[in-house]
């Protein structure tokens, strides 16, 4: 197994908790409806459902940062510090929905639960967009260049050069804020489907199957409109290690020239319309799961056309030169090599989550506390 094998696998582990992020982020999604029309019972209930799962997300969030900061630093380095306030906001509202599930009922609270719901609907809003946005960076570029001479330069040893706003000017672009609420309308129908996969209540289902239908909508519309702009936007190919031509239609030839990447693209397309039919028109309560693995297999799909085919998975769009691929942004093959020995620890992992996870998905009762300590 030489380098190259190395590189690619860990961006295949990448791709993997990228998208079971992508999923975890339905808790998001439930508390971006906290603040609507619903009796107070309902709604607490609908936070009892999710209240268990956000520190599954938090850490989902870390390890998927950790496991880039191990495998590619120059990204990490590049991405986390030049686009600062995007990710401070992000881990800003983490730590804001933490504090919040932690005090919204303790005894004592002065700011009441109202309040805390306010923090909660705002992670529930920013989160899903800010990290659908990051996504969309990888196909829609950002505004940096690398000189790694600068580690030389003892005044200055920075090698990314960004804009005055540190990242935030990506939301300057129409295709990353319309991937990012993607990414929150999906979320948002995976927490309805999992609204009524857990609450025992009829009052509460209707509720979320009424909501289902217009975030299906809203999300399809945004789908459509997101897949279409990525096939048949260019692209940047590598033939070199900081040498890159722009393709025409990259990111289509990469879906179209693979079988397994357009199988699991059409698979998990049609599991997650598949979810949304078993809720609205079947009235059954298991669509989360088929809308689950519909929404892995699909954000899979997207990381492997950024990152394989020789393709820029973080395209610079003021200094082409200055693009990263999954081979010039890689650690050491020594380290790659290393850590892929204690990957083989994942499988166990996630047969541990899978196995909390059960425990704690046994569906409400009408009847059951909704108080959360």
């Amino acid at each position: 197994m030489d380098y190259t094998f190395f590189q690619e696998y860990w961006w295949l582990l990448i791709s993997i908790l990228g998208a079971l992020l992508v999923f975890m982020l339905f808790v998001q999604g439930g508390q971006s409806m906290l603040l609507q029309e619903i009796p107070n019972e309902q709604r607490e209930k609908m936070i009892y459902a999710i209240a268990h799962r956000w520190e599954l997300t938090f850490t989902m969030l870390v390890v998927f940062g950790g496991a880039f900061f191990a495998s590619f630093p120059l990204f990490y380095s590049t991405s986390f510090g030049g686009a600062y306030w995007l990710w401070m906001l992000i881990l800003l509202g983490f730590v804001v929905q933490a504090v919040s599930y932690k005090y919204r009922s303790a005894e004592g609270n002065i700011l009441g639960r109202k309040t805390y719901d306010v923090f909660l609907f705002l992670n529930g809003i920013f989160a899903p967009v800010l990290l659908g946005g990051a996504v969309g960076t990888f196909f829609f570029g950002s505004d940096f260049t690398i000189t790694k001479t600068n580690l030389t330069d003892s005044a200055s040893p920075i090698i990314s050069q960004w804009g005055p706003l540190h990242g935030l000017e990506a939301l300057a672009d129409w295709r990353v804020v319309a991937f990012g609420l993607m990414v929150l309308f999906l979320v948002r129908v995976l927490a309805n489907l999992w609204f009524i996969n857990q609450i025992d209540d009829e009052q509460t289902t209707l509720w979320n199957r009424k909501q289902l239908r217009i975030n299906a909508v809203i999300f399809l519309a945004f789908y459509l409109i997101v897949v279409g702009v990525i096939l048949t936007s260019s692209g940047y190919e590598a033939i070199g290690e900081h040498e890159f031509l722009v393709v025409e239609y990259k990111y289509f030839h990469n879906l179209f020239g693979n079988m397994i990447c357009l199988l699991f693209f059409l698979l998990g397309t049609a599991f997650v319309l598949y979810a949304i039919r078993l809720a609205l028109y079947r009235k059954t309560r298991h669509g989360i799961w088929f809308g689950g693995i519909g929404t892995v297999f699909v954000f899979l799909v997207l990381f492997w056309l950024a990152g394989y085919f020789n393709t820029s998975f973080y395209p610079s769009s003021s200094d082409i030169a200055s693009s990263l691929t999954i081979y010039n942004s890689s650690s050491s093959e020594f380290t790659l090599r290393t850590m892929s020995y204690v990957s083989i620890a994942i499988p166990f992992v996630f047969a541990y989550i899978a196995w909390v996870w059960y425990k704690l998905s046994k569906p409400q009762e009408k009847n059951d506390s909704v108080e959360i300590e």
